[in-house]
């Protein structure tokens, strides 16, 4: 949330003055916040997870992580070359 707070009334007139379409710039913020709540140093949902799981060690949760972690890496990038993925089902939305 602090990440959506600080950074979307700076980067989104500028996004707007480049010409690039809000949705995929408010796509783009929710896969970069996902990946902020499960990477280090922050890590939220880890954390979740051993407090959950108290058992297993961090270590091993992390190494779970990594699987999802480059999921969400290769569609930012995707989004980044093909940005018509995230306007495609609204696009076919009629008013």
């Amino acid at each position: 949330m602090g990440l959506i707070v600080v950074t979307v009334p700076i980067f989104f007139p500028i996004v707007e003055k480049l010409g690039f379409d809000p949705i995929w710039f408010g796509v783009i913020i929710v896969l970069v916040g996902e990946m902020g709540v499960i990477t280090p140093p922050v890590g939220v949902n880890v954390f979740v997870i051993k407090g959950i799981a108290p058992d297993i060690p961090l270590q091993r949760i992390f190494r779970g992580i990594l699987p999802f972690l480059v999921a969400l890496i290769v569609f930012t990038i995707l989004l980044m070359i093909f940005p018509k993925i995230a306007t495609f089902l609204p696009g076919l939305v009629t008013y």
